[in-house]
């Protein structure tokens, strides 16, 4: 637990990712090409954007995970945002000779994206440091995922010091994914609760994943709000703000970081209540861009 007055620092554990993103019309057919209307280079990755909305909440935040050589630009470019937003960056463990990932994202008028990303292999390989130095002053660890081959044994020491682990899921689980039973907080988009779940419809997905893991589950469906299960197996739920969407780029990132930092302002208790704090704080505070170099047009 923080001291009183003090901000919770959360650990937010993944991959940073090198965006480079362009604004289209629509995006472009099989083997065809497209002007774009704006270009932009930002830094991403699912739990980098959630940090960037910790910190920008007042929360502290650190991050750990790999990242590239040294040498290269890309690494170094996303460690510069990094430290622009006061993102703690000292458990980042560089690899040797590889490359920090990198994503071509294309964002089309109605604000959806597509894009493709490239993660060095050797990336997965890493070692994180010590739980006692990443875990020092933690009031919760939100994580990738995708990253439970290299962060499984963190998470685990984590639950046994009585630290929630909050798992933000941009993918489909396998049903014997280490970080279903370790997590203790299990946040979905509406697409990978089904698929992991194998039930087309929300609600029973959540309730069906409720019998593999004592994890608290959630699922944002876009316009139509999120749902979860509270402490009594009941469905919940609360509805999204009415917007025009510009870009989803991140959104749910976006939404995972305010889960965690609420959870943790509330020292621990339910986490619908934290749902409803974190929809509370985008409320409260104007849209911002994640810091960018100067777009070429």
């Amino acid at each position: 637990m923080a001291p009183s007055g003090i901000a919770p620092r959360i650990l937010c554990v993944g991959m940073p990712v090198r965006d480079l993103t362009f604004r289209v019309e629509t995006v472009p057919a099989r083997g065809s090409k497209a002007n774009a209307t704006h270009m932009a280079e930002i830094c991403g990755g699912n739990a980098l954007n959630a940090a960037i909305a910790i910190a920008r909440l007042g929360g502290r935040v650190a991050f750990a995970g790999p990242m590239g050589d040294a040498r290269e630009t890309s690494s170094n470019f996303i460690l510069e945002r990094m430290a622009a937003e006061g993102i703690e960056t000292t458990h980042i463990a560089r690899v040797a000779g590889a490359a920090t990932p990198v994503s071509a994202i294309i964002i089309d008028a109605s604000g959806e994206r597509t894009l493709t990303i490239y993660r060095d292999p050797t990336l997965w390989s890493v070692h994180l440091p010590a739980a006692d130095e990443l875990l020092a002053d933690c009031q919760a660890v939100l994580v990738e995922s995708r990253c439970g081959a290299f962060c499984i044994d963190l998470c685990t020491e984590a639950r046994r010091r009585g630290i929630p682990v909050i798992v933000g899921v941009d993918r489909a689980m396998a049903p014997t994914d280490s970080l279903l039973t370790a997590a203790s907080h299990l946040l979905f988009a509406s697409e990978q609760v089904q698929e992991t779940a194998g039930i087309a419809d929300d609600a029973d997905a959540l309730k069906g994943l409720a019998t593999l893991t004592p994890a608290f589950l959630a699922a944002t469906r876009g316009p139509r709000g999120t749902i979860w299960l509270n402490e009594t197996g009941k469905l919940e739920e609360t509805p999204a703000f009415p917007v025009e969407a510009v870009d989803t780029l991140g959104a749910g990132d976006v939404f995972h970081g305010a889960f965690a930092l609420r959870f943790a302002e509330g020292n621990g208790g339910a986490g619908g209540a934290a749902i409803r704090r974190g929809r509370s704080s985008f409320k409260v505070r104007p849209p911002r861009r994640w810091p960018r170099r100067p777009a070429t047009h």
